[in-house]
């Protein structure tokens, strides 16, 4: 267990820095900003992708919802540990470069308590969620489950399998392709990964368990404790509110590509 701590020790911060490095001598006309923030999406995706993997492998091999277990899941939980450490780290540092690269005179010269403040008031959400996993899920993985629910584990983790799309289209925004028939695929992409991984996941596992106990999905919720029904609404809460996010963007982009081919039409007119 604790080479998989020391692991992602290593191999997150050692990702995040080679990615900075190899972005900054790739493309030179970037800012410290378009760096940062291209290596921390490209972080993000990475360790989702091995989430999910590691997600569909443990409930692959999980036939009974509660009682079989995997390696992986404690594994896992420990080695992702200091990603969302070092994302933290990472989040703040794309700000802080953002900030020095719009701000002009008034731009912060330094790292200080002022630039720190002014990162979790615009990140609150995402840090909070990654505190959140830290000091809640991963206690109630690895001390508090008494080795039970291995199945339910991996299909939180199989909820990432939207984030590298999520990075993907941050990156083609920064690549100035925004306007892609890419950029609107892979957005598809995001709202169809989002709604069926993050959404849809929470109702799928009530229905396995009442599958392996008989119980209609209607009353499952009514044969857990009242714990589990909380946790698991408090879970769900933020990724409807993000899915609204996500929808709200994608109708904004939608109209804005229609006032512009209607633009287009009408010079064509004239």
């Amino acid at each position: 267990m604790t080479a998989a701590l020391v692991c992602g020790a290593v191999v997150f911060p050692g990702l995040f820095f080679s990615f900075r490095k190899i972005l900054k001598h790739t493309w030179t006309e970037w800012s410290d900003a378009d760096v940062v923030s291209v290596s921390e999406r490209l972080l993000s995706a990475v360790h989702a992708s091995l989430a999910t993997a590691a997600g569909v492998m443990v409930v692959s091999s999980c036939r009974d919802v509660m009682t079989d277990s995997h390696w992986l899941v404690n594994s896992f939980v420990l080695f992702g540990a200091p990603y969302m450490v070092f994302d933290i780290y990472a989040l703040y540092l794309s700000h802080y470069h953002t900030e020095r690269t719009r701000g002009g005179s008034r731009a912060p010269s330094g790292h200080s308590l002022h630039t720190v403040r002014a990162f979790l008031r615009r990140d609150w959400m995402l840090v909070l969620h990654h505190v959140a996993l830290l000091l809640v899920f991963m206690p109630i993985t690895l001390c508090f489950r008494r080795g039970l629910g291995d199945f339910f584990i991996g299909c939180l983790f199989i909820t990432e399998l939207s984030t590298p799309f999520v990075s993907i289209g941050k990156i083609l925004i920064q690549l100035h392709l925004d306007d892609s028939k890419l950029h609107r695929i892979n957005g598809l992409v995001v709202l169809l990964t989002f709604f069926t991984c993050r959404i849809l996941l929470f109702p799928f596992m009530y229905w396995m368990y009442g599958r392996q106990f008989g119980i209609p999905l209607h009353r499952v919720a009514f044969h857990l404790p009242l714990q589990c029904n909380v946790g698991n609404l408090v879970l769900l809460a933020p990724q409807v509110y993000w899915f609204i996010l996500l929808l709200k963007k994608a109708q904004r982009l939608y109209l804005r590509q229609r006032r512009q081919q209607g633009d287009k039409d009408r010079m064509k007119a004239d």
